[in-house]
């Protein structure tokens, strides 16, 4: 692979397959794909900057035929998504994930082992012990297995600290034709040039939304580029209300944040109150190992209940050869904050973990547009329902990422027929200062986690509709008379993703998995999908 941190001379490029994104679906994708042609990977920062790199606990697969088996890893599955699962986009993601594990194994990851096997560990809403894992850097682990494959292919070309302004369209271009084709992009360099790509096949892989809350788990990359790119280009998008709040985040008010994996729970760690009184089992008989939905609310309710700003995640009884062993890395982090883990318990909150809606697509990533492909967290498969199941995200991210690669190989790749138009930057001018930009983005924020949290009111998400509405109005304006960058950019998206987030919670008049709203608290004998198209709204 070779890697570019400047476009080249030319005003334009094509390639066979530009993927947009460089976490684990991203690169999987890319690893198939250059078997097949020209791939131009696209990654808006380096390339350890996305939420693959940041998971720690693993990923889910029944490996272990004796106590395990595919159906109760998808039984696990589909109770955790609190009825919304698509059954069988779940077997099909599901069965393929032993396959995924032996592979990744094949090509190097450092899987933690144990009796020749690989060692297996538990999390919450799995029955069984089904999550492989490189002690609690799993992520980090797959990424630079995969990126190892990648690096070196001269089929590869990358483009890191590059940002994709928009998808260029048929439609678009005023091409009406039948159907509407993705034709490539247009990409923001480092230096403010804007130049196009034509491709055959684009991939969208560009995970989460988590910066639209003011606490996430996320890196700052996920500001929900690829779902608003494909809604621009006219996607349908599902189940935008579901953002997953994982339980325990580090509350640390004066300086950074950081996951606290769910592992710890699986092995046995304690969700206390400053009083040491478990209080998880107080609304759920699972305790600690309770679907995330569940203990995100929980924790939050004892917060707002008692007033205190957290609640602690006690691990001090798992004692020091486990807790240096299997979390050495938040081990590390936590005494470089002052934290020692061995010696007392974490103050935690709930933090914006995972989308699990996105853009309509099937397990293959294939969307409302030809030529569109969507993967990952972008992606709304139906595999995670209302609620997503540990561990379940980088096994979808890579499945996904086979099956698309696999249908991209069965097609006829159509030859370039349309000269993409240059960047049309005519009438735009310096902008004398960049506060604007900086206001909205807190505003955005702030707004999403006042009214659009883990607990809901209809007049909270009227008013925050309201909010960002004027929000957007002052970017367009902003957008089209100043010039690009990666903030304006970014905040263009995260506007449009809390939006379209607002708008999918206001259509779902019942409470079910991560959308707990107070003025509909019962779930709906039956479950259906948020649907929202770019012409219209419409529930199926």
């Amino acid at each position: 692979m070779t890697e570019t941190e400047h476009p080249p001379t030319a005003a334009s490029k094509s390639c066979d397959f530009l993927i947009i994104g460089s976490g684990a679906a991203g690169l999987m994708a890319a690893y198939r794909l250059a078997k097949q042609g020209s791939v131009l990977l696209i990654n808006k920062a380096g390339f350890p900057d996305s939420n693959t790199w940041q998971a720690q606990g693993g990923i889910a697969s029944a490996m272990d035929d004796e106590f395990d088996s595919t159906n109760s890893h998808a039984e696990d599955t589909i109770i955790a998504g609190a009825g919304l699962c698509h059954e069988d986009v779940v077997h099909e993601i599901i069965d393929a994930g032993r396959d995924i594990v032996n592979e990744l194994l094949t090509m190097g990851t450092p899987f933690d082992q144990e009796n020749g096997k690989i060692h297996l560990t538990r999390e919450g809403g799995h029955t069984h012990r089904r999550i492989a894992h490189t002690k609690d850097s799993t992520g980090k682990a797959i990424g630079e297995t995969l990126f190892s494959h990648v690096q070196n292919n001269p089929n590869i070309t990358c483009l890191s600290h590059h940002n994709v302004v928009d998808l260029i369209t048929s439609k678009k271009l005023g091409i009406h034709k039948e159907p509407n084709s993705c034709l490539g992009a247009y990409i923001l360099d480092p230096d403010g040039n804007v130049f196009t790509v034509s491709a055959k096949q684009t991939i969208l892989a560009t995970g989460g939304v988590g910066k639209v809350y003011l606490y996430t788990s996320n890196p700052h990359a996920a500001t929900g580029d690829g779902i608003a790119m494909a809604w621009r280009a006219g996607c349908k998008v599902m189940n935008l209300e579901f953002m997953q709040f994982h339980p325990t985040c580090l509350f640390n008010p004066s300086g950074s944040t950081m996951l606290l994996s769910e592992a710890l729970r699986g092995e046995g760690a304690y969700l206390v109150d400053k009083n040491e009184h478990r209080f998880v089992f107080d609304y759920n008989a699972l305790g600690e190992l309770a679907p995330r939905d569940i203990v995100a609310r929980a924790i939050d309710h004892e917060i707002k209940k008692t007033g205190e700003d957290c609640m602690f995640l006690d691990a001090r009884h798992l004692g020091e050869v486990k807790i240096q062993q299997q979390f050495p890395n938040i081990y590390a982090r936590l005494l470089a904050l002052g934290i020692d883990m061995l010696k007392q318990a974490v103050p935690i909150v709930p933090a914006a973990h995972y989308m699990c809606g996105g853009v309509a697509t099937k397990v293959d990533g294939s969307t409302d547009i030809a030529q569109l492909f969507v993967i990952g967290e972008s992606a709304g498969t139906g595999l995670h329902g209302a609620n997503r199941l540990a561990s379940n995200s980088l096994l979808e991210c890579l499945v996904m990422a086979d099956r698309c690669a696999k249908t991209i190989a069965k097609q006829e790749q159509t030859p370039f027929t349309v000269a993409l138009p240059a960047w049309d930057s005519s009438g735009v001018v310096p902008e004398q200062e960049r506060v604007q930009i900086k206001h909205n983005w807190d505003e955005v924020r702030a707004t999403m986690s006042h009214y659009v949290g883990i607990v809901r009111t209809s007049e909270r998400l009227r008013r925050a509709r309201r909010r960002i509405n004027l929000i957007q109005e002052e970017i367009a304006a902003y957008y089209w008379q100043h010039p690009l960058s990666r903030n304006l950019l970014e905040l263009r998206n995260l506007a449009l993703l809390a939006e379209l987030m607002i708008r999918s919670a206001q259509q779902r008049h019942e409470s079910r998995g991560l959308h707990f709203t107070t003025d509909y608290p019962h779930t709906s004998a039956k479950a259906k999908d948020t649907i929202l198209t770019p012409l219209g709204d419409a529930e199926i």
